[in-house]
Parts: structure tokens; sequence; C-alpha cells
């Protein structure tokens, strides 16, 4: 496009939108101001337009920041891994993190009750959004749907893991060598028949056991498919799924959690079976949330900063705005406690 069209696109009128919407003047006033009185995919229609046309309209629409410079919506996609996100300590600390960071750049802060499950809802949550950007918690299958939308829009910014054909910015920890890390210090202190609990189906979740697969095969220890077991992401799921193991008779020493709410799961139902941790079985979970240090023993676990994290999408998302972003991962880092005995 050469300058002047540039120029008449960022000139542009309410004539001019509705022109190319199709629709009156009248009808493209009313959607910029969310008037009720406009069908939903009206409005998403002009709104995405106006957004085209860089129209700056709103300012002008009602419940807007109050003296914001910017207003970042967070919206998690679903179906997740980590189903109870809201209620995950990880999600909380992280949540704190894209707060304060969002304060210290003027920015108001939405989190969406939008769920996407979909290609299309992708869409209708970026072209329906008054927000300046979007931080998207999670990809769950939706990878090809964000690269979709990368061509077209880069407002937004995924937690997450990376892929090597993804055309969106994402911040994620490196879940391969944290995985790695667990699984080689279980091995270290000769444990040899070491459990993977956690939903390899999730991105991030599949890392993790990649790690631990790459640290059994370093160590010299067989894979056992039988030592895989598909947790969700949540205390009670852990436990009723670490008893299942018991109950089956599959033999393990050792436990690599996808996350500290497993991994606490865990160890009570290894508790209440009459095993002991460490004695009997060398527990590390991953996160290191506020509850890995007051659960009895301590926990042995990966630190991800999620606070850090939070800051980073914010400045990815705010400083990357009309370019190209390219995505960070955060160091892990092996925290020993009392769960492991060593």
């Amino acid at each position: 496009m050469d300058g002047s069209s540039q120029a008449s696109r960022k000139n542009a009128r309410l004539e001019d939108i509705a022109r190319e919407a199709g629709v009156s003047i009248s009808t493209v006033s009313r959607a910029l101001n969310d008037s009720p009185a406009v069908k939903r995919r009206t409005k998403q229609e002009i709104w995405k337009i106006a957004r085209e046309h860089d129209y700056d309209f709103r300012s002008t629409m009602p419940n807007g920041p109050i003296g914001a410079e910017a207003t970042i919506a967070v919206v998690v996609p679903a179906p997740q891994a980590r189903e109870t996100r809201v209620a995950d300590p990880f999600f909380l600390e992280l949540l704190a993190g894209i707060a304060e960071a969002a304060r210290e750049r003027n920015a108001d802060l939405v989190i969406s009750h939008i769920s996407p499950r979909s290609r299309e809802d992708i869409e209708f949550a970026m072209t329906t959004s008054r927000a300046t950007g979007v931080i998207f918690i999670g990809q769950s299958s939706l990878h090809h749907a964000f690269n979709a939308l990368a061509e077209r829009d880069g407002r937004f910014v995924v937690w997450g893991a990376e892929f090597p054909d993804a055309k969106y910015a994402s911040i994620g920890s490196d879940n391969v060598t944290g995985g790695r890390r667990a699984t080689s210090h279980l091995a270290r202190l000769g444990r040899k028949d070491i459990l993977f609990l956690g939903d390899t189906e999730a991105p991030e979740m599949e890392q993790r056991h990649r790690g631990y697969r790459r640290a059994l095969d370093e160590a010299g220890i067989a894979i056992r498919d039988e030592l895989t077991v598909p947790v969700h992401f949540d205390v009670h799921s852990a436990e009723a799924a670490t008893r299942s193991a018991i109950d089956r008779g599959i033999r393990f020493d050792g436990i690599f959690a996808a996350s500290d709410l497993i991994a606490i799961g865990a160890i009570r139902a290894l508790t209440r079976s009459g095993r002991k941790v460490p004695e009997d079985v060398s527990v590390v979970g991953y996160d290191n949330i506020p509850a890995s240090r007051l659960v009895t023993p301590r926990l042995t676990t990966i630190d991800q900063d999620a606070n850090l994290a939070g800051r980073m999408l914010v400045s990815k998302l705010i400083d990357s705005q009309g370019g190209r972003a390219t995505s960070d991962r955060l160091e892990t880092s092996l925290l020993i406690r009392e769960s492991c005995g060593g």
C-alpha cells in the first residue's frame, strides 16, 4: 500500500466505514458506541473495519477505561489441561504479575468471560474486543487458529508452549528442560521406577513429559508406558490417579508431577496408603506455588517465575504494537526440599 492510500485509511470518516460495511452512517455511529440496537455480528464487522482504518472509537464507547492509556483483556481458551484455572494458584500468581505490570503502564485490565474453543471463537474474541490488546492464557488445541489470526491481527500474546512454526509471540517456561531437571534429580537419588503424572495432550505438559523421557534415556532407565498416568490439574484428580496406580500394583519409587497441585494430591494418596515420602517414594512438582512450601514434607519443585511471566506478557503486548513480536522462554530451576530426601 502506498503512502497516500495508507493516509486515506488513517483519515477515514464514518461515511467511509459505512460504505465499506454496507450500512448507514447512523448504524456505524450506534455500533461504535456499543448500542444494543445494533446486532452483535454487525457491530463485530464495523469494529473490525474501524480498527483496520485506525479509526479512534474506543475512547467514545461507554464503560471505557478511566484515564487509562490502554486496556488489556485476559482470555482463557477452553478446554484446558488446567480446567480450574481461575482457582489455580499458579494462574493467580500469573494474573498478579499481569495486573502489576498493567498498572505500571497505565493500562486497565479486564478478565473476559469468553472461553474460546475454536478458530471462530478466537476470531470473535478479537474482532469484538474493545481492548488495546489481548493476553491468552494457554493455547489448548488452538495453535493453528492463533497462527491464522496473526496474519491479520497482531494485538495479542499467548502464555504457553512455543511451536517451531508459530507466527505469534508467546511467553512460557522451558518445559522440556524443567521436566528433564526434575526427572534427572530423581534418577540421581537412585530412583529407577519414576511415575509421570499429567495430561500429555496439553502442549506444555507434553513438553514436560518429553523432558521426563529424555532424562530417563540419559540415565539408562527403561521407559515404561504404564508409568505415564493422565491426570487433571487438581489435587483430587491426582490423589485418585495415584491411588489407582497403587491399587493396580504399578511399581514406582519416584514421582514427577506436572504441577505442584498434582504433586500434593499424590502425596496425600501415598500417605493414606501407608507409604512414606520421601523414604518410600520421592516426589517432585512443577510451578513452585506458595503451597509447595507449606505442605509436609515441603515439596521439591521446578520453579518458574509466574510474576515475571505476567510482566513479560504485558511488556510484549504493549511494546510490540504495530510490529512483529518474538517469543521468549523463562528459565527454570530445581528447588530441592524434603519431599525427595536429598
